[in-house]
């Protein structure tokens, strides 16, 4: 009798053991916001890795190739971190570009000369703008640490890359999307105005393409592109 109260007794403490890890557990799931934002910023570190290659390749103008070889550095870096953090947390990450961004591709592949670099430059610039305005966004909106914490470390990065895409579309020739007031986007967010990086909002493609009136993915037309606010 003595032995199986002990047990009894030991299956009982090892049940309250079980209990808050379970809890924890359940508690360190990430939120959605948090998710997508990795996820989405993942698709945008292949899309960049890639597009910085074609520029070091196809790029006629030097400071196209340069830039292009400063994006890949950077976004090879970013990328490191992200699937660290998502191996942490358990979040599974695509493993290629989506549809539209991967369209983007397939037209810079098709492109040389002076129509790449131009193709090129505005593609950046709009999916920059794109990547700043959903990293702000889960600056502001992410709830686990260790995603807000690489957005904050991202941020600078990104907002470095659209001056400097700034300063070569003026040095090109090649016309700079005007601003407008378009709201900050929300990774994995419903609305239709703003989606994250790889979203399919019906206004705000994601960097890499899309079908949105407003602001054009890369390898869009000059309509208006929402800018990245202050950091």
């Amino acid at each position: 009798m003595l032995g199986i109260k002990r047990l009894g007794l030991l299956a009982a403490l090892v049940l309250v053991g079980v209990a808050p890890a379970a809890a924890a557990q359940a508690a360190a799931q990430p939120s959605t916001q948090d998710t997508q934002y990795l996820q989405a910023v993942h698709q945008v570190n292949l899309f960049e890795i890639t597009a910085g290659d074609l520029a070091q390749q196809k790029g006629q103008d030097q400071g196209v190739k340069d830039l292009g070889a400063m994006l890949k550095t950077d976004h090879t870096q970013l990328d490191q971190t992200v699937q660290q953090t998502a191996s942490q947390l358990g979040v599974e990450l695509p493993n290629e570009p989506n549809a539209d961004q991967q369209a983007v591709i397939d037209k810079l592949n098709n492109a040389s000369g002076a129509e790449f670099d131009r193709l090129w430059v505005t593609s950046e610039l709009a999916g920059h703008v794109q990547a700043i305005q959903a990293t702000q966004t889960e600056i502001s909106q992410g709830s686990e640490q260790s995603v807000v914490q690489l957005a904050q470390t991202a941020l600078p990065t990104l907002q470095t890359h659209y001056d400097e895409l700034v300063a070569l579309a003026n040095k090109l020739g090649i016309p700079v999307p005007q601003t407008s007031a378009s709201g900050t986007p929300s990774p994995g967010g419903t609305g239709t105005e703003s989606p994250a990086p790889g979203g399919t909002g019906t206004e705000s493609p994601a960097p890499g393409g899309g079908t949105g009136t407003e602001s054009p993915a890369p390898g869009g037309g000059t309509t208006e592109v929402p800018a990245p606010s202050e950091s």
